[in-house]
């Protein structure tokens, strides 16, 4: 299928999910100022934060966008690079949103979309993460901010009680795979990897787990100037973001096969199967404050950020664009 019938496919399988809503807010988009800036750059992402940023592409387009570009960096580079104005939005992980604020990037965090993403493998024989204590664990993909503040809620001391493997080069999930360490953090598609080739079992799972469960993971962040510069755009940008996480749960596999167009993965049964697992429709229900405020916290007592939860959440986050667009969309 061509590029441009999956994307035909695509949007008829929007318009059929979310056709009275669109009716609505097409009558109001005429009656919107024009957008200040018809250019938008979008960090490009993995498959969790991927599918509502890829999504979001054609919905982009009807807001007005005409020069819609993603840019592709690692994971560590994606806050550094909104902060410098080489991107001007992000779907990304709240603890590396908040560390890059602690650390003096310009960001604004506007709001979350799901909950969900990481999961904790382990070998055969242990049974949770406090049975990790001198144990090898690996990453890849995954977070270790967010495992050392596992580790921490559970009384470990991750810096000593851990046997980080986390070079790239050693393959860390190859080696857990062949048995020779312990455990793996994973992040998309990781999990699904893990789970084809029945390795392991999950200790720990973000989606369904406390208190990890009940707070987003990825959160849209953008650059400050340009949220100033640009409320208009930045209010239809976040609402095509939002609708296309809408998609994501009515029509997981049109999403999907729009991931594999867009080569974000080669792999539509791992792409499908971690948009369905997903929980995209959070945005709906979650207080995206009180995830900053949660993460932020837990950041600041393990010592790994200065800022406060009260000054990050004061001077680098604006939920004026959501609260308006839960009004609108009626969320």
């Amino acid at each position: 299928m061509s590029s441009t019938q999956t994307r035909r496919l695509f949007l008829t399988n929007f318009f059929l999910a979310a056709a009275p809503g669109l009716l609505r807010s097409r009558r109001a988009l005429a009656a919107e100022e024009a957008l200040e800036t018809t250019n938008i750059r979008m960090s490009k992402s993995r498959i969790c934060a991927g599918a509502e940023a890829f999504a979001a592409e054609e919905l982009l387009r009807a807001e007005g966008f005409k020069e819609i570009a993603y840019i592709e960096v690692s994971k560590k580079v994606v806050p550094p690079a909104i902060a410098d104005g080489g991107i001007d939005f992000s779907l990304n992980f709240a603890i590396n949103h908040i560390q890059a604020i602690d650390h003096g990037a310009p960001l604004t965090i506007l709001t979350g979309v799901h909950s969900g993403c990481y999961e904790l493998f382990a070998r055969e024989g242990l049974g949770g993460i406090t049975e990790l204590k001198g144990k090898q664990v690996g990453l890849q993909a995954g977070s270790p901010a967010l495992l050392r503040l596992m580790a921490a809620q559970v009384g470990l001391d991750p810096e000593k009680d851990f046997q980080w493997v986390i070079d790239p080069k050693l393959k860390p999930l190859d080696l857990f795979a062949e048995g020779k360490i312990d455990a793996f953090f994973a992040f998309p598609p990781e999990p699904q990897e893990l789970r084809a080739r029945r390795v392991g079992h999950v200790i720990l799972d973000t989606t369904v787990d406390r208190p990890w469960s009940q707070y987003f993971c990825c959160m849209v962040a953008a650059n400050s100037d340009y949220v100033r510069r640009y409320p208009i755009a930045t209010k239809r940008a976040l609402r095509a973001i939002l609708r296309a996480a809408d998609l994501c749960v009515n029509d997981a596999p049109a999403v999907a096969r729009r991931l594999i167009d867009s080569g974000v993965t080669r792999q539509y049964d791992y792409a499908l199967q971690t948009i369905s697992e997903m929980r995209y429709d959070r945005w709906r229900d979650y207080d995206a404050e009180d995830t900053v405020r949660f993460y932020a916290l837990r950041l600041h007592e393990a010592g790994m950020i200065k800022s406060t939860p009260k000054k990050i959440i004061a001077q680098n986050t604006d939920w004026r664009f959501l609260d308006e667009l839960k009004r609108e969309l009626k969320a």
